[in-house]
C-alpha cells in the first residue's frame, strides 16, 4: 500500500478493530532503519507511513503524512532530533515524539524532555520494546530508560539553556564557529554569544574548556 507521494505503508493490516497507529522513522542509517521499520510491521497495530534519513527530511515527512508518533535518531543530518522534536510540538501538536539514540546522556534527556519529547529509548532496546513504547508514547504517557534516568538525576541540574547545551555539544569537537553557526542555522554572532554566556555559567576560559567541564558533568 502507498501513501501520498508513492511513501510504502508497512504493517496495519485489515480488521475490524481501531486504526494502526502511524509511525514515522528518522534515521540516516539505511540499513538500521529498515529493519526497524520491517519489524515494526509486523505489529498489528502498527502501521509505518513515512521514513526519513534526515532531520530536514523527517520535518517534511512529518508534515505531509501527519503521524501519530515520530520516532527520531537523536544526531540526523541537517537537523538533530531534539530539534525536530520542537518544531513538531508547534507545527503538529497531535504527533508524540520519542527519541532513539546510541549517544544517551543526561544533558541529551533533558533537552530532549524540554523539547516535549514523550519518550527516550537506547538503541539496544529490541523491537518489541520499541512498539510496546510506542504505544505508551501514543496514549499520552512518558517512557524514559531508567539508567538515563538515573544518570540525569545523578549529574545534577545543568545552568545551561537547552540552545546553549546544543552549541556547547556542536563546539565539543572542535568546530569553528562558522560550522557550528551553518549547522545551527544562527549568525556567527549569535553563535559566539551563546557560547560565551555558556562558558561563564560554568566558569570556563573558553568554549572548548566549556565544552569538556560540561560533558563531564552531564549536561551535553
Amino acid at each position: 500500500m502507498t501513501v501520498g507521494d508513492g511513501s510504502q505503508v508497512r504493517g496495519g493490516g485489515p480488521g475490524s478493530g481501531p486504526p494502526p497507529i502511524r509511525v514515522l522513522l528518522a534515521d540516516d542509517e539505511h540499513l538500521i532503519r529498515g529493519a526497524l521499520a520491517a519489524l515494526l510491521a509486523l505489529e498489528d497495530d502498527l502501521a509505518i507511513v513515512a521514513e526519513a534519513a534526515s532531520g530536514p527530511e523527517a520535518l517534511a515527512m512529518a508534515r505531509a503524512h501527519r503521524p501519530d508518533v515520530a520516532v527520531l535518531d537523536l544526531q540526523m543530518p541537517g537537523v538533530d532530533g531534539v530539534r525536530v522534536a520542537a518544531e513538531l510540538r508547534e507545527s503538529l501538536p497531535d504527533c508524540r515524539t520519542m527519541i532513539v539514540t546510541s549517544h544517551g546522556r543526561p544533558g541529551h534527556l533533558k533537552r530532549a524532555l524540554a523539547a516535549g519529547v514523550r519518550g527516550f529509548v537506547p538503541k539496544t532496546a529490541s523491537a518489541q520494546q520499541l512498539a510496546e513504547i510506542i504505544r505508551t508514547v501514543r496514549d499520552g504517557n512518558r517512557y524514559v530508560d531508567p539508567e538515563l534516568a538515573a544518570d540525569a538525576i545523578s549529574a545534577g541540574d545543568s545552568p545551561l539553556s537547552a540552545r546553549e547545551a546544543e552549541l556547547l555539544e556542536l563546539a565539543a569537537d572542535g568546530a569553528p564557529i562558522a560550522e557550528i553557526a551553518e549547522r545551527a542555522s544562527l549568525t556567527q554572532g549569535t553563535v559566539r554569544n551563546y557560547l560565551s554566556a555558556a562558558a561563564t555559567k560554568i566558569g570556563a576560559e573558553n568554549r572548548h574548556a566549556a565544552a569538556r567541564m560540561a560533558r563531564e558533568r552531564g549536561w551535553i
